[in-house]
């Protein structure tokens, strides 16, 4: 009796869970940080006058995720010349704004290219708290049911260059951040409560590479990089994987010691999340060149070359690399053994995960910045123009299932709720679902 007790309360717990996935989308790229979702029968075709449960105008310009938790949709928001910066909370069934929170006044904004925006990096939200970052403008908690700020930081100094792009993540009691400019290069925990820094710890590697004169190069827009960090099991312990300009590191996440790093010093401007799968992290490696790594977690001291020519004598290995249809800005999606991309002019690759054999390269069409959402072995590519495309995910074929558009462009990622797509478009927040 008491093992089936167990049994059936296992079985609950695990429904509730998924539930609770299905309803709520806490970060960048969802639940588990992998554009995935759990949720079913989610809308295969939309447009203006079909499917669209309400559509709610956001003035500004922001290029920030939104995220959900219960009944609250919440997005960061900014004014187009960044002196402005504030969060705004739209109700999940009526699309109704029920609060626009006003966060920082920047006197003189850093510069921000046309192309980004002053609010780019995606909030993360839990039970009755969200925290909002625009990176070295500030980052805030808010109290969800009040819209009371609980605390705020202004004093991390990182000139962006070209504007804030990483988005923070919540590991237990701490909120990581990672600050990649073009004068300093480092990741922060704060303790979520306080906002205190519970850790910190500056980039190792060294920046003052070598140019083709042979003289040192310090050009602050190749430092610089714009990747969200991920906390992952890898051998049984919580690793922080971390991608700066010219390399991926894995850090102890209640400390902020460095454990390992991959140096890809050919690029920089990193800007994705990682997947993982197959024992392997996939790890889009920026700007420049721009190559896929498929890496091999390592031992604690490890630190390899991707560009090396030869293999080291370590567990740390770049298993296979590529620079076909690499994306620089749309993270990932990884499905079952086939690993899926779109580089940002439009060419969707779809590799086996295990040994970057390319499975099909077809051109979709459309340029792109937000990154794929996984749903019933569906993926969604969602343009800068406003279309959306589904492809099939359980066929070593390409076979094109859909295609939407809607809007004036999507530069943020997409959200789901239940059986509804939550999409921010330049100027839009749209609630997308199956009548």
């Amino acid at each position: 009796m008491k093992l089936f007790q167990f049994v059936v309360l296992a079985g609950l717990t695990a429904t509730l869970a998924q539930a609770a996935d299905d309803l709520n989308w806490p970060q960048y790229r969802g639940p588990r940080g992998d554009g995935h979702t759990t949720s079913t029968g989610l809308p295969l075709h939309w447009s203006e006058t079909e499917n669209v449960t309400w559509q709610t105008p956001i003035p500004g310009k922001a290029w920030a995720s939104p995220v959900i938790w219960g009944n609250q949709v919440w997005l960061a928001n900014a004014t187009e010349d960044g002196t402005e910066l504030s969060v705004v909370c739209v109700d999940r069934d009526s699309g109704k704004v029920v609060r626009d929170l006003h966060l920082f006044h920047i006197e003189k904004p850093q510069f921000c290219h046309l192309f980004n925006s002053y609010a780019s990096p995606t909030p993360v939200i839990e039970e009755g708290r969200i925290y909002v970052t625009f990176g070295s403008p500030g980052t805030a908690c808010m109290d969800t049911r009040t819209g009371q700020k609980l605390w705020e930081r202004r004093d991390f100094v990182c000139n962006h260059y070209r504007g804030a792009g990483s988005s923070s993540i919540l590991y237990g009691d701490r909120l990581i951040l990672q600050f990649d400019g073009s004068d300093h290069q480092f990741i922060v925990a704060l303790d979520k409560h306080s906002g205190k820094t519970v850790w910190e710890t500056p980039r190792s590697i060294d920046f003052k590479d070598l140019g083709p004169d042979g003289k040192p190069m310090t050009e602050g827009d190749l430092r610089k990089a714009f990747a969200t960090p991920h906390v992952a099991t890898i051998d049984g312990q919580p690793t922080l994987l971390s991608q700066g300009a010219k390399a991926l590191y894995a850090y102890n996440p209640l400390t902020g010691e460095e454990w390992w790093r991959v140096e890809e010093r050919n690029n920089h401007s990193a800007s994705t999340r990682v997947v993982l799968g197959h024992g392997l992290i996939f790890a889009p490696s920026g700007f420049s060149s721009g190559q896929l790594m498929a890496i091999r977690p390592g031992k604690k001291g490890e630190v390899i070359d991707a560009n090396a020519t030869t293999k080291p004598d370590t567990q740390l290995q770049v298993v296979w690399m590529t620079k076909r249809g690499v994306p620089k800005k749309p993270s990932l999606a990884l499905v079952g053994d086939l690993l899926f991309g779109i580089e940002d002019g439009g060419v969707g690759t779809c590799w086996e995960a295990s040994t970057g054999k390319v499975v099909w390269n077809e051109r979709i069409g459309g340029n792109y910045s937000a990154s794929l959402l996984v749903a019933e072995n569906r993926v969604y590519y969602f343009s800068e123009e406003g279309k959306t495309t589904v492809v099939a995910a359980d066929t070593r074929e390409f076979k094109r299932l859909a295609e939407s558009k809607i809007g004036d462009g999507f530069m943020a990622s997409p959200a789901v709720s239940g059986k509804a797509l939550f999409l921010r478009s330049r100027t839009k927040l749209y609630r997308i679902e199956a009548k």
